[in-house]
């Protein structure tokens, strides 16, 4: 599902809310959640999962196509884990 259909369904289950103000609702919920996690916080939505940042060392890696070692500096990554209840609707 991208954003653009997340927005069409939420509109389509809630037709007393404007397309633009559900446009605006999604927009918001995806810049908290990526202002936190670019503040180092952890993001949990109960039930779905939660967001974090995890940090990746420097190392060694490999240039694909002359296969010459290249260092790769270290970086953080975003991170998502399962809830119990995705995970159980899931299986």
């Amino acid at each position: 599902m991208t954003k653009s259909e997340l927005i069409a369904r939420l509109a389509e289950l809630n037709p007393h809310l404007y397309q633009r103000d559900v446009e605006r609702i999604v927009a918001t919920i995806f810049d908290e959640i990526t202002e936190a996690l670019a503040r180092g916080d952890r993001v949990e939505l109960r039930g779905f999962g939660a967001f974090s940042v995890k940090d990746r060392e420097s190392r060694v890696g490999r240039n694909p196509r002359t296969g010459e070692a290249v260092p790769v500096s270290e970086k953080k990554v975003p991170y998502f884990k399962t809830g119990k209840q995705l995970r159980e609707r899931l299986n």
